[in-house]
């Protein structure tokens, strides 16, 4: 059975001691409700949330996986009912503009969240992941009209998103995207092509799911000079934000992996899909790069959680399981023989263990911290 505790001590010690982050929070008047006591009560909800609701679909999820039928994904067993009660408890929210819905508070907050969620079910946390992603390119690169239609139900956790890059000919070599955008005259966009890879890009867990693509204008220079961006919704949605009929973007198949296969990583098929153009024609990789950042911290927050998953089930393993005698002499004389914790090169490892993860949890909340003051600042020179 997997065992797993929120590191909130570990955690606090980090936000509290070594990086000082309710300093930093003060520097900003948008931060101002992140005071120690909102934050350790907000840790603290968040702890019971994943080992109470995440943590036991973890195994069940990964042996069931998802289910795939003509186009239509099937999450595994409870993620539904998990998903539902994460967005009634503002979860999705609580990083994001007040503007949009957001509750205002700190990303490097956020931060904290997204690494217990993970560690106790990282499947199940991929699909709220990646919508992270998406939200952070519209708000970046956005126009007003853009960010008020798809902002507000990314942020309330109704709608997800995609990061759409990679195609059957090519892997992270973009310049060879062949997905083609055909321009209709009023604004929109005609999105034909294949993605593959598609981390949470099909799913049962809300009504529709928001596509960050890329995709090649006629005449476009050739390689990754010739890319843009554009925001195609699995469902169309009209100017007032109600959904209408679908867009042509069609699941082909969702891959078989060797883990987390609670998650749903889709081929997409896009067919003359209505799109809309975000940021600057043929700049779509540079804007992409934000929606790539997002997740190259989050992948990096991946390590973590699968070190401090693995340290925790190796320490209760190691204090459980029975193994010959300490050198010292006997340490538990009514047992057959003593645990394997008391054995030197047993603690080395464990040790070992911990200090990965201990080490990757304060790099990423290091990066968190300086991500804020990069979110935050006011010039392009206090940005750089």
């Amino acid at each position: 059975m997997l065992s797993y505790k929120a590191p909130i001590t570990d955690i606090k010690f980090l936000i509290e001691d070594v990086f000082q982050y309710y300093p930093h929070y003060e520097k900003y008047p948008e931060f101002a409700e992140a005071t120690p006591d909102l934050v350790d009560a907000i840790l603290q909800e968040c702890a019971k949330f994943c080992e109470n609701e995440l943590l036991p679909l973890n195994q069940s999820a990964d042996k069931e996986g998802c289910k795939f039928d003509n186009g239509v994904v099937t999450t595994p067993t409870g993620f539904k009912e998990a998903y539902k009660k994460y967005v009634e408890g503002g979860w999705q929210s609580l990083s994001h503009p007040v503007e949009h819905g957001g509750q205002g508070l700190p990303p490097s907050l956020g931060m904290a969240k997204q690494e217990m969620m993970g560690t106790s079910n990282w499947s199940w946390a991929m699909y709220p992941g990646l919508s992270h992603g998406a939200m952070n390119t519209i708000q970046t690169h956005g126009t007003p009209e853009q960010k008020e239609l798809y902002l507000t139900p990314l942020t309330e956790g109704t709608w997800t998103g995609t990061m759409c890059l990679t195609e059957p000919q090519c892997g992270t070599d973009l310049g060879q995207v062949k997905t083609k955008a055909t321009p209709n005259g009023d604004g929109t966009y005609d999105i034909t092509g294949t993605k593959i890879f598609i981390s949470a890009g099909e799913h049962d867990l809300t009504d529709n799911i928001i596509h960050i693509v890329l995709a090649r204008l006629p005449g476009a220079p050739e390689g990754t000079r010739g890319i843009s961006l554009f925001i195609v919704p699995k469902v169309q949605v009209d100017q007032q934000g109600n959904l209408g009929e679908g867009n042509n973007v069609v699941c082909g198949a969702i891959e078989d992996k060797m883990g987390i296969k609670g998650s749903s990583t889709a081929v997409l098929n896009f067919d003359n899909a209505k799109g809309v153009l975000i940021g600057p024609e043929n700049k779509g990789l540079e804007c992409m790069f934000t929606f790539m950042n997002t997740a190259r911290v989050g992948t990096a927050l991946q390590g973590v959680c699968a070190s401090e998953l693995a340290y925790q089930n190796s320490l209760l393993y190691a204090k459980e399981r029975l193994s010959m005698r300490a050198l010292t002499g006997k340490k538990c004389p009514g047992q057959v023989a003593d645990p394997v914790i008391v054995h030197p090169d047993v603690r080395k490892m464990l040790m070992t263990q911990e200090a990965i993860s201990e080490g990757g949890r304060a790099m990423v909340y290091y990066t968190a911290k300086i991500a804020d003051e990069i979110e935050m600042a006011k010039t392009d020179a206090e940005r750089k």
